[in-house]
């Protein structure tokens, strides 16, 4: 029997048995998808690509609202559908981010010439997927919401994405071709999420100022035009974004000028607010799920003899680079957060998947590291992994139960909304000009005349929809 093969054998099958408990979550989180209805911002999006096409949103993107072309792009594609395209999008996100994850996970063991029982790969990629949309403040926004999900929860996986084809490279040829991808997503990324484009520049910046003490030689030499290609893209989108008509309005609509961001009160308000991000996030137990899908790979993986691998080298370098990554690129996505949002930024808890992403990929590799180094001890590693499996069950638990609160919530209000479409349709196809509408707010979303009738947006855009002049706010459900 090959030695990659023995060291595998006996424990192939229950980490993929442990890899149904998250990808079983995911399913039940994607079949909920279908009780997604519109609401805020989806209002404004769905009769313009209806009117207009897709190419009519991404002008209004570029011309009056942010400047953001891919954003158009990625949203007209599933506002093309109208509200099926919402009811899928949960479902397609969370194949297209689990399958990324774990591919990253598949090519980086490749790259490392690792091996590890089959199952291992897609259990950490599907904790990390679990993890990532369900254990949020607000999984609705994160998750299923379609414009905050394109924005921040879809655009760093889409960044990951890029990493793949530099670590598959095993040729010139291939390592070029990994050169051009990354400065097309950059470029992509830079006119996607601004928030993104900043964990790009700063974990690019920080792998160039601390790669050549990890790497040498030609892998030192691809890895550096990698990155300088990667920052290179994202700069030319970025400068694409911020150039744009659309981004001017929005900086002036929320005060976001170059000084007013780099106020002492700003650059304060800011920092406070991630110290507080920070400190939800380290005390939100549902993460060790990741460390734990972590722990497993370290204990589980091994060399291409079969043998145990040796202990990572640099690995203080490159655990600080990484630290240091999330601290600086975490403030400054906060910091340029918050002209819109204000004192509550630390509460727009969708924004910190810009940089949530890396959080985890660094608490995936602290498990990792953790697992080898009691794998090199050689003493009760079965009770670890036995501990390890425990963790992820049990998180995958306490994932499912605010889940099935959040679908009732959400079934109730896909039939409340389905009425009141029904309803508004039949008179506005009878003549009529003026029409009540009832909010159907749900976790934290904008609706027209919410908040005691105070807040009439997005009032004009319902309008829009329905074919009516105006919608009045109904004290009741018609």
């Amino acid at each position: 029997m090959p030695p990659e093969r023995r060291a595998g054998h006996g424990t192939a099958a229950w980490p993929a048995a442990l890899a149904l408990l998250p990808l079983g979550l995911l399913g039940a989180a994607a079949w909920f998808g279908r009780r997604v209805r519109p609401g805020a911002d989806d209002w404004c999006f769905l009769p313009v690509v209806r009117d207009d096409g897709v190419s009519g949103l991404v002008g209004k993107f570029y011309l009056t609202d942010n400047g953001r072309i891919a954003n158009g792009v990625l949203t007209g594609l599933y506002a093309k559908f109208g509200v099926a395209g919402h009811q899928w999008y949960a479902l397609i996100s969370a194949v297209l981010v689990l399958g990324v994850l774990w591919g990253v996970s598949v090519s980086a063991l490749g790259r490392a010439r690792l091996t590890a029982p089959r199952g291992v790969p897609l259990l950490v990629a599907s904790m990390v997927t679990a993890v990532f949309l369900l254990a949020t403040p607000n999984t609705y926004k994160t998750f299923y919401w379609p414009a905050s999900s394109v924005s921040h929860t879809v655009a760093p996986v889409l960044a990951c994405a890029a990493a793949i084809p530099l670590l598959r490279a095993r040729s010139r040829a291939a390592g070029n071709a990994a050169v051009a991808t990354v400065f097309v997503a950059g470029a992509v990324m830079g006119t996607l999420s601004e928030g993104v484009s900043v964990v790009v520049f700063v974990t690019l910046a920080c792998a160039l100022a601390a790669g050549h003490r990890i790497l040498t030689g030609r892998r030192w030499s691809y890895a550096r035009i990698w990155c300088v290609a990667g920052i290179l893209g994202t700069a030319a989108g970025t400068l694409v974004l911020v150039t744009s008509p659309g981004s001017r309005i929005r900086r002036e609509r929320y005060g976001a000028q170059g000084v007013s961001m780099l106020a002492p009160e700003s650059l304060a308000e800011s920092l406070r607010a991630f110290a507080h991000v920070l400190a939800t996030l380290l005390t939100t137990w549902q993460y060790l799920g990741v460390v734990a899908a972590g722990l497993l790979l370290g204990l589980l993986v091994r060399g291409a003899d079969g043998r145990p691998p040796a202990r990572p080298p640099h690995l203080a370098l490159l655990s600080g680079t990484g630290v240091l990554a999330l601290l600086v690129s975490g403030w400054l996505c906060t910091l340029i957060a918050y002209p819109v949002f204000g004192a509550g930024v630390a509460g727009a808890s969708r924004t910190w998947n810009d940089y949530l992403l890396l959080y985890i990929a660094l608490l995936a590799g602290a498990g990792a590291v953790l697992g080898g180094a009691l794998r090199e001890r050689g003493r009760r590693t079965g009770v670890m992994r036995a501990t390890g499996a425990a963790v992820c069950a049990v998180v995958c638990v306490a994932l499912a139960l605010p889940l099935a609160r959040l679908e009732d919530t959400m079934r109730a209000r896909a039939l409340a909304w389905d009425s009141q479409d029904r309803w508004l349709r039949s008179r506005a196809a009878l003549g009529a000009h003026v029409l009540p509408y009832t909010p159907l707010p749900i976790s934290g979303m904008g609706e027209p005349f919410a908040d005691h009738g105070r807040k009439v947006w997005p009032a004009k855009c319902v309008a829009r929809y329905y074919r009516v002049d105006r919608i009045t706010d109904a004290t009741r459900r018609p």
